[in-house]
Order: C-alpha cells, then sequence, then structure tokens
C-alpha cells in the first residue's frame, strides 16, 4: 500500500470513525500508519507486524468488518477495536482499525434509547428498521415509532451487529431483514426499499461492500 493510497484513506477516515479514535492502517502483514488520540494509545509503530487476536488479525483474516472488545495480553492495556478490511477485486490488501479505550455497555448491545418528543424510550435492534442522519441529528426508525439518538452513525455503528445492519451510505445504516427490495440504480449503485416504502440509497463508496456482504 503506498503513500498515495494511505493519505486517500484518511481524507475520508473521519467519516467513519470517531475522533476519540486511534487510527492504524495496515497492509497484510504489517501496520503502515498509526494516528494515536489522546483517549487511548496502543503505540503501534509503522512497521510493527500484525500480532494474531487483534481486531486487525480478524478483520484481514475473515475479510469483514470486525467488532470486538480484546483484552489486555496484547498490547497491555484493553482495547475495543473496529476494524474494516480494504478490499481491491475481491482480495483483502489491508485494514483500517478504529481503537477504542472501553468497551460498550452490555445494554448497548442490545438496544438503544431514542428520544420522541420529550420522553425516552428504549428499543431492541431488532425493530429498528434505519438509521439515517438528518442536519447533523441521527434519527432512528423502527417498527412503530421514529425518533433521534445522540449518538451519530459511526459511534452507533459499534454497536450494531454486523449480521443484521449495513452501512451503505455516509447517511444511512439499515437493518437487513428490514429491506423489501434491491434495485438497481446508476453508476453500478442501488436503491433500497424498506418495508415502510422508504427507499435509501446505497452510494458508490460502499456499493461493493454492500454487493459483497449480501452475496450478489
Amino acid at each position: 500500500m503506498d503513500t498515495k493510497a494511505i493519505n486517500e484513506i484518511m481524507n475520508v477516515i473521519h467519516e467513519f470513525f470517531p475522533e476519540h479514535a486511534s487510527i492504524a492502517i495496515s497492509n497484510t502483514k504489517e501496520y503502515v500508519y498509526y494516528l494515536p488520540s489522546n483517549k487511548i494509545n496502543l503505540k503501534i509503530q509503522p512497521g510493527d507486524l500484525i500480532k494474531e487476536g487483534t481486531a486487525t488479525h480478524k478483520a484481514l483474516l475473515y475479510g469483514q468488518k470486525v467488532n470486538e472488545f480484546i483484552d489486555s495480553e496484547i498490547f497491555g492495556i484493553p482495547y475495543y477495536g473496529m476494524s474494516i478490511p480494504i478490499m481491491d477485486e475481491g482480495e483483502t490488501q489491508g485494514a483500517v482499525t478504529a481503537i477504542f479505550p472501553k468497551t460498550p455497555s452490555p445494554f448497548l448491545s442490545q438496544y438503544m434509547t431514542i428520544k420522541v418528543d420529550e420522553n425516552w424510550y428504549p428499543v431492541k435492534h431488532d425493530q429498528v428498521l434505519f438509521l439515517e442522519t438528518q442536519l447533523r441529528k441521527t434519527i432512528v426508525v423502527t417498527k412503530t415509532q421514529i425518533g433521534s439518538h445522540r449518538l451519530n452513525l459511526s459511534e452507533l455503528e459499534l454497536f450494531l451487529s454486523s449480521d443484521s445492519f449495513i452501512r451503505c451510505h455516509r447517511s444511512y445504516i439499515v437493518n437487513i431483514s428490514y429491506i423489501k427490495e434491491i434495485q438497481p440504480d446508476s453508476h453500478s449503485t442501488f436503491l433500497l426499499e424498506m418495508i415502510d416504502g422508504t427507499r435509501i440509497p446505497v452510494s458508490q463508496r460502499y456499493a461493493s461492500f454492500f454487493r459483497r456482504s449480501l452475496g450478489f
């Protein structure tokens, strides 16, 4: 992976990860870039080999996004990692990994609490159709109501199962179970018709990952 490719990745990195995350970029064998945050620093150096059991190693091994708590045995401190493989023509070329200082609450892995008017409602993840960013506000659409959440999409994505939820656009995360139909759109992208009739775009940036994840 050359310097130009790394710079291109860093130009869009803040669209995917919160600012307090440390960021590591690797090829298939070693780290090539590391940016620590003021919240956590694993002291990775460019050229360090990728250790077995890390979030980066697992993303490269499985070829898909990994969200996982990693204990202190590997780097000396525990962390929560979200690692996304970098693919080129179906082949894994490396990974981008966000490193967070604490594990999510068990509650957040099953529920999210949304605000509707002046009240708050805990909602199970399997009741959520999709999440959307509107004017810097996160909107959560469920089977029975529409509310808002205090976290942005990148932060919420950490707590959502990759078996059920997929990022299809910088402004949308959808629950695969509630996609009614996938329609072709221009420039090799797609439109998703959800069960409530909402039509959601799959942007070109996410189209290849979307197709690979759903196997078509």
